[in-house]
């Protein structure tokens, strides 16, 4: 080969190696400043990243909810356990209220309250109901003797409905407190009730002895308000003779018994949801307590017809639960 072919062949050696040298420089140029990826991997990759930041706030809000529904039921078992014990306490407090007759000043605002409740949220009804079942077992198990001496005393003031007189006074305070006719509802519910007890005592053949507060000079309108109400067929009704108006109730409800049982009657039983005719001698041999949310000193408030708006606004005390 001639000194001219040498030469050309060892030039296009060297351009062929600076080529190839430049070729790989420039590849390892291109992987060392990127990733190259197609547009359908690019868009899977995006989609990827969205699914994922959607399941991770999603998670989060799961997460926040649970924590508040836990939050909530804390505070919901925290609310009820302090209702039991706020419904505890108050009924204690009632039971001595009623039996050393204080007046609605000496009740703590909590049990206020809850007396609001105890008839809205349906107990005293259930009450109610306990008690009415508790005696009609009784009475469905004893029967009264041939000689009608066997009585089941009464009180007026349950029988009746709202045209009692002890009912009016408690309504504005009620209305403070979001109540406006839950009074009148218990006690259209309690005269329902007892009256159901008394057709099905008078059905048995027990005679049953009414006995009120108010004065004898009301008889005639309490016998109206007893036949309106349903009430007939009872064997007396007693009510307070002019000397008997200023005596204290309670003396004045054992009195009446203590002359019954002279003349011979037997008292069987004693329905009533105040105090005053449960207490002291006589009482037969099965009392019968009705729930009450609420209750009243009325001692010798009742003077006259003409007088009593005047005894309902001043006189009369109540207190609640």
């Amino acid at each position: 080969m001639s000194a001219y072919g040498h030469q050309m062949e060892r030039e296009y050696s060297i351009q062929s190696l600076s080529s190839r040298g430049g070729s790989e420089m420039g590849s390892r140029y291109v992987v060392e400043s990127g990733i190259y990826m197609t547009n359908f991997a690019a868009t899977i990759f995006i989609a990827a990243l969205v699914t994922v930041g959607v399941l991770l706030i999603t998670l989060l809000i799961a997460l926040t909810v649970m924590l508040q529904s836990c939050e909530s039921k804390s505070a919901g078992i925290i609310e009820m356990s302090k209702s039991r014990d706020d419904y505890s306490y108050c009924k204690i407090f009632a039971l001595h209220a009623e039996l050393n007759r204080l007046d609605a000043d000496y009740f703590p605002a909590v049990c206020k309250n809850v007396a609001i409740q105890y008839i809205k949220e349906g107990q005293y009804t259930r009450d109610l109901n306990t008690t009415m079942s508790l005696a009609e077992n009784y009475f469905s198990i004893v029967r009264p003797l041939d000689d009608g001496l066997d009585m089941v005393l009464m009180d007026v003031d349950d029988l009746l409905p709202s045209n009692c007189h002890y009912t009016d006074p408690l309504l504005p305070w009620l209305k403070q407190y979001g109540c406006n006719d839950c009074i009148e509802e218990a006690i259209h519910l309690k005269h329902n009730i007892i009256l159901k007890l008394y057709l099905k005592l008078q059905a048995a053949g027990w005679p049953l002895i009414l006995i009120s507060r108010k004065p004898e000079k009301q008889c005639n309108l309490t016998i109206k308000h007893l036949i309106s109400a349903g009430y007939t067929g009872w064997s007396s009704l007693i009510m307070r003779l002019d000397d008997e108006m200023q005596m204290d109730s309670r003396e004045y409800f054992s009195r009446r018994r203590t002359e019954m049982q002279k003349e011979g009657i037997r008292i069987m039983s004693v329905v009533s949801s105040q105090m005053d005719a449960l207490s002291g001698p006589c009482l037969g041999k099965r009392i019968f307590k009705l729930p009450n949310p609420f209750y009243y000193n009325i001692d010798g408030y009742i003077e006259s017809t003409d007088t009593l708006q005047q005894n309902l606004a001043g006189k009369q005390k109540q207190s609640y639960f």
